[in-house]
């Protein structure tokens, strides 16, 4: 008889929700076991939308994966093994608001979502989220590995970590982007390249480039081709970062740029996800339907697209586990209990390699990162601490602390008007604090 397999997708209906499909109903390896896919979503129209495109996904790959759907994770939890989250709540209207008033109160900060002052909002609305979700787990699934991309990545995964027992991994494709930057600038395909990187989440540091097969220390190579003006990969912060410090990081200068407080000279400060960056039509075009929609609704076939895998990591670990394979993966997100980046903290979350067996995820010891950079890394992890526990006293003094230590906070009565402002203005959406 085929083992039971219970995977439990919360958030479906996000942008995560295509390729957490695509990942399973396109893996026959899910039909050697009893495997079953419930999708959870709070919006009913979205996760039915959802639930369409997946019975046409699993037609379309003669998938023996069961699938259902609720908006009751109660009803879902039950027996699963896996939960993957993507959650967010009106998350762009939010995030504006995370990103333009601290402007407006005077902090140059950059993006606003996962590290700044921003984020301190950004990651309390989400463990409102998060937290109970986690919490459910305990209550209903106390075994399963919780896999999780919704943002504040490190930050999220901190506060699972520290306020609920459930087993759980951060997953992002940063690191995929930075080893893709790397084989760009060196001209090299990424499968001849021996690549040693961690650090925090969207902040993580190469430390060693090799060739695979001789062992050859390819950064001398690496750093003569990024001075070049036209190198690929190699955005203006992300070139000084290796200038000064020398080790290459995820080649998006605002990501990195929300830990620097000096990140918006090279950055500017417009916000790309704002009408700044899209010109106002004087006759705006009527919205047409997603292919995802038209493919749910039946207007559409299912084609290369909507069925292609979607390189995200929590599917390859689910396998790695069931399966016993073995695999190596670049980057999880995990509480850096064994030293797995020597000079961080051990309290911190770090994003390293894993390998995946039966036993379940073996981060991989990298090794200390340069006393710099780890410097930068520690202030973070120290603010997320700060993070999780005023969440947890509802303390308005520790939140207050939390602004305080971020680099591109410069005042401490701009920090308290900007707390209560947004404590005032998110309210619906924040816990209280005292």
């Amino acid at each position: 008889m085929s083992k039971r397999l219970k995977l439990v997708s919360i958030g479906c209906a996000s942008g995560f929700g295509r390729g957490v499909l695509a990942d399973v109903l396109g893996s026959p390896e899910f039909d050697e076991f009893d495997t079953e896919l419930v999708l959870v979503d709070l919006d009913p129209v979205g996760l039915a939308r959802m639930l369409k495109f997946g019975e046409r996904l699993k037609e379309h790959f003669g998938s023996k994966v069961k699938l259902s759907a609720t908006t009751d994770r109660l009803q879902a939890l039950p027996g699963a093994n896996y939960v993957i989250t993507s959650v967010a709540i009106k998350r762009y209207p939010l995030w504006e608001q995370d990103f333009r008033v601290p402007m407006a109160f005077g902090f140059k900060h950059c993006l606003g979502e996962n590290g700044g002052p921003g984020a301190v909002f950004h990651a309390l609305r989400n463990y409102q989220l998060m937290v109970p979700i986690a919490e459910d787990m305990e209550q209903l699934c106390p075994e399963a590995l919780l896999l999780n991309f919704t943002n504040p990545e490190s930050r999220i995964l901190m506060a699972v970590s520290k306020l609920t027992r459930i087993n759980s991994v951060g997953l992002c494709h940063g690191m995929m982007g930075g080893r893709g930057g790397i084989s760009r600038i060196l001209g090299r395909p990424l499968e001849e390249l021996d690549i040693v990187a961690g650090g925090l989440n969207h902040f993580f540091w190469v430390t060693a480039i090799r060739d695979k097969a001789s062992g050859e220390d390819l950064y001398p190579v690496f750093r003569e081709k990024m001075a070049d003006p036209d190198c690929p990969a190699m955005p203006p912060l992300v070139r000084k970062m290796v200038e000064v410090f020398g080790c290459y990081t995820y080649p998006s200068d605002d990501h990195i740029g929300e830990y620097l407080s000096f990140a918006t000279d090279f950055t500017g400060q417009l916000w790309h996800y704002g009408q700044e960056w899209r010109p106002v039509p004087l006759t705006p075009p009527e919205p047409e339907p997603s292919d995802l929609e038209a493919c749910a609704s039946g207007a559409k076939p299912v084609d290369e697209h909507l069925a292609r895998k979607s390189g995200e990591l929590a599917i390859p670990i689910v396998l790695g586990i069931e399966q016993d394979l073995g695999n190596w993966e670049c980057a999880v997100n995990v509480p850096n209990t064994e030293g797995y980046v020597a000079n961080l903290d051990r309290d911190g979350v770090v994003e390293v390699p894993a390998v995946m067996d039966a036993q379940g995820v073996h981060p991989q010891v990298i090794g200390a990162i340069p006393e710099g950079l780890a410097a930068f890394c520690n202030l973070q992890i120290a603010i997320q601490k700060l993070l999780v526990e005023a969440y947890r006293e509802k303390s308005r003094r520790l939140l207050l602390q939390t602004l305080l230590l971020d680099p591109v906070v410069d005042s401490a009565p701009r920090a308290e008007q900007l707390l209560d402002y947004m404590l005032i203005l998110q309210k619906d959406y924040l816990p209280e604090f005292h």
